[in-house]
């Protein structure tokens, strides 16, 4: 089969396109044709080396996928050949076959594109969990979304918007905030100011009033996560998800006990091996939102697999607006 090949981890020029052993399904596996895979963030770590869960070399890298179930093996009840699903691994979906594990293979909606489905994984289950698993959602509530026109913080703005929430995104530049507001933001804030840690908090009160915000679904961390810090609510709830401008912040936690904020961490693809039945209950709420058009992917751009490496460099330069996805088939 042809599938995208790291033999050594480096920068993305290292990867290659070429011919890959066909995978075959065990006991409880199910084998996909892939249609479309989408890319992630976490591809870009994976591929150079520095994510926490790296496979031996050589392998495929990707973790979200859309295809038609090939073949089952042994106790696979789920799912049958012919069927239309979606499955997350954590590598391999960037090849014109794929073996997941039975718990994580999901029948699409009718209507939905292969596309879609493929951009309709980590990403909405990442949101889906640090809205509601971690951050205790409740409708009604002002919800603060950083990187709002990225993959996860655009679902994140959907999905909460979608449950009831007054939506602010944090941005950095005009073409995302326009992004976010047609996805559902109720507010815009600009992170691409002078003075970020005075200016942001202005934009926020300004616009929610003095209380601040009940949620924060930080996926930025750095400078923004900072600035968040000094929007809060009392009793506030901050959700990191990730670091996507490089630095880790570190926290006074004085200020945390003054306010009586919580700091609440999220690592989604834990979920899939501790409660995968956690994840087929959020996967089914997801599929029924997207059904009833209350969330549905931002698709930028969809590349054919010989055009692999535009579509990972895109992500790499935090260019894409919501998910870039990538045709196998």
């Amino acid at each position: 089969m042809q599938a995208l090949i790291v033999n050594e981890h480096g920068p993305l020029e290292k990867i290659s396109l070429g011919a890959f052993p066909d995978p075959q399904p065990g006991k409880g596996e199910v084998l996909v044709d892939v249609h479309a895979a989408s890319v992630n963030f976490p591809d870009l770590l994976v591929i150079g080396g520095t994510y926490q869960h790296l496979p031996p070399r050589p392998f495929v890298p990707g973790k979200d996928l859309a295809g038609v179930v090939a073949a089952v093996g042994d106790g696979v009840t789920r799912v049958r050949p012919g069927e239309r699903v979606i499955a997350q691994v954590e590598h391999g979906a960037f090849a014109e076959r794929c073996v997941v594990r039975e718990a994580l293979c999901f029948a699409m909606p009718e209507k939905m594109s292969f596309a879609e489905g493929a951009a309709m994984g980590l990403v909405y289950l990442t949101a889906h969990y640090a809205l509601l698993e971690r951050g205790q959602f409740r409708a009604g509530e002002t919800v603060l979304v950083t990187g709002a026109a990225g993959g996860v913080g655009l679902a994140c703005v959907q999905l909460a918007k979608a449950l009831g929430a007054i939506v602010v995104a944090a941005v950095s530049s005009a073409e995302k905030a326009q992004v976010a507001r047609e996805n559902g933001a109720d507010h815009v804030m600009r992170t691409d100011v002078a003075d970020l840690r005075d200016s942001f908090r202005k934009q926020v009160l300004d616009a929610v009033g003095k209380r601040g915000v009940d949620l924060v679904l930080d996926s930025v961390g750095g400078d923004v996560f900072d600035a968040c810090l000094r929007v809060m609510a009392w009793c506030g709830r901050l959700v990191i998800i990730g670091f996507a401008a490089g630095r880790i912040p570190e926290v006074k936690v004085g200020y945390l006990l003054v306010k009586n904020i919580s700091l609440i961490g999220l690592q989604s693809s834990d979920y899939r091996e501790r409660t995968p039945e956690k994840v087929r209950e959020v996967q089914a709420h997801l599929f029924a939102l997207y059904s009833e058009g209350r969330i549905r992917p931002h698709l930028m751009a969809v590349y054919p697999l010989k055009d692999s490496l535009a579509a990972l460099r895109t992500v790499q330069q935090r260019k894409v607006l919501g998910k870039v996805v990538i045709t196998i088939r």
